[in-house]
């Protein structure tokens, strides 16, 4: 953290300060798909299935998991009193990363790793897949987090205004 006060532009450090929170979260994400896809597997659901769901499983868990490093570290939203409704922003803005991350991983699966890389086994073309799918979610949590989450849009104060109508 000292590092990073060091750093003078505040959009960098921002990012910086992003990218080390979400190295927790990826970590979580990137790992548990292993164990969720073997649940997947046993519950019966065949190979795409199971890897699309694991996919999905593994990143609610890394959205848990980094809601709080998010909002301290990385927009110093620590005391900004607004926890509750940064948490529902949050959870909208994951929603749409979550809808990315699993289309671009099994976009990349199908047409990217099952073809070019046949001759790899069945598990590195799914965690390549799932990496791929993780950067494209990584910038649009940031960029959305970084516009709607973390700062006051004005918007909830006018469906506030509207439904005490």
């Amino acid at each position: 953290m000292e590092l990073l006060s060091k750093i003078k532009n505040k959009e960098l450090r921002n990012f910086i300060s992003f990218f080390l929170t979400a190295v927790l979260g990826a970590g979580t994400n990137f790992l548990s798909q292993i164990p969720y896809k073997s649940l997947f597997l046993n519950l019966g659901y065949q190979d795409k299935p199971a890897f699309n769901l694991s996919v999905f499983a593994g990143y609610l868990t890394a959205t848990v998991v980094s809601f709080v490093p998010a909002k301290v570290f990385a927009f110093s939203a620590k005391e900004s009193g607004n926890s509750k409704r940064e948490s529902i922003k949050f959870l909208i803005i994951a929603i749409i990363a979550l809808g990315i991350q699993v289309g671009v991983s099994s976009l990349a699966l199908d047409y990217i790793a099952n073809r070019l890389f046949s001759d790899f086994s069945l598990f590195l073309r799914e965690k390549a897949s799932h990496l791929v799918g993780m950067g494209f979610s990584f910038f649009a949590n940031y960029y959305g987090h970084k516009f709607l989450t973390f700062r006051s849009t004005g918007i909830y104060d006018k469906i506030k205004t509207r439904s005490a109508r």
